[in-house]
This record gives C-alpha cells, structure tokens and sequence, in this order.
C-alpha cells in the first residue's frame, strides 16, 4: 500500500492518474519544462484556459510539490512558476507522450500546417 495526500493507494499508477486527473496540469508542466514562466505567459501558451481555471491548476500543482511558486516583494507584486525537481522528472514522460501523440497522427489522422 500507499499513503500519500492523506490517501491511500494501491498502485502508484493510481497516485499518478490522481494528480493528473484533468488536462490543464499536463499542458502548465509542459510550459514550465522550459523555463520559468509568470501567470500571464502560461494564461498565453494555454489560450483555451480561463484564468480562474489556470490559477486553480496552479494552486493544485503547488500543492502536490509539482511546482513552485515564488513571490518578489515588488509593486506590483511579480509570481515567477518552475517545476520542482519531481516535476522536473516529468520531462521524458511528457516527451514520450508528445511523440506517441505525432505517431498517432502520422498513423490515423493528418498533419495541420502552422
């Protein structure tokens, strides 16, 4: 078994298909693998979230130790995002989903042009 969040699992597939329950946590690491990101530019790369829903991601993520969010005592006030380095381990998982994503297509769809 597996306490962790005040829950028991199982599998620790199960802990993994908990925290990542919805598509946004995904899309905000994906973001935060590059770089340091602030709210505005995550709200930028994410177009189809709303801002409500981002900050409530975001809060969720920190949460679980997945990123960090860091305050600069400044007017205004400036909130810089990264992954913390058990989301910095994400990075091959979210690779290897990004080039199953291209096979998939390649195989039963098509290609759009950007």
């Amino acid at each position: 078994m597996y306490f962790i969040n005040k829950k028991e699992y199982s599998c620790p597939v199960s802990i993994t298909l908990d925290i990542f329950n919805d598509r946004w946590k995904l899309s905000v690491i994906w973001y935060l693998l590059k770089s340091k990101k602030r709210f505005k530019e995550l709200s930028n790369d994410i177009s189809e979230i709303s801002q409500k829903t981002l900050t409530v991601k975001l809060k969720e993520l920190e949460e679980k130790n997945i990123i960090h969010r860091e305050v600069f005592a400044q007017v205004p006030p400036k909130v810089v995002y990264s992954l913390t380095p058990i989301g910095q381990k994400l990075k091959p998982v979210l690779m290897n989903m990004y080039e199953w994503g291209e096979e998939y297509v390649k195989e039963n769809g098509e290609l759009g042009k950007h």
